[in-house]
């Protein structure tokens, strides 16, 4: 079984892909937007957990920097999401819904997207 999991690191990734917490794929599209690979079986929230991780520990930018989703909802069958750090690229009501305080712009931040809603997806394993 261990076998199967080195297997599983040696599978080919796109040049400068970055696999975020959750284990889904992130890749720097524009100096301001990240593309979020498509994977069968995941919530928007994971999309954003990645999205918020690649800005974290790629860009480096600080856990208060905001994060918009620029690709319109739906998503369509087998693409990714798209998300923008600049405000005036954002996708008119794709954000999240958000209770208490903070923007109410379809942002979050990307501290608040690694950390509340990335979980480790491990896959199956049994010794």
């Amino acid at each position: 079984m261990r076998l199967m999991f080195l297997v599983l690191l040696l599978l080919p990734m796109p040049a400068g892909a970055f696999m975020a917490k959750n284990g889904m794929i992130a890749t720097q599209i524009s100096p301001t937007e990240i593309e979020v690979h498509h994977e069968v079986r995941r919530d928007d929230t994971e999309y954003w957990c990645a999205a918020g991780d690649f800005t974290r520990r790629v860009l480096g930018l600080p856990s208060e920097t905001r994060i918009w989703r620029a690709s319109p909802k739906p998503r369509e069958a087998g693409k990714g999401i798209i998300f923008t750090l600049d405000s005036a690229r954002k996708a008119e009501g794709a954000g999240l819904s958000q209770f208490g305080s903070g923007a109410r712009d379809g942002s979050l931040s990307a501290g608040m997207a690694a950390t509340n809603f990335c979980q480790q997806n491990l896959p199956y394993w049994r010794d």
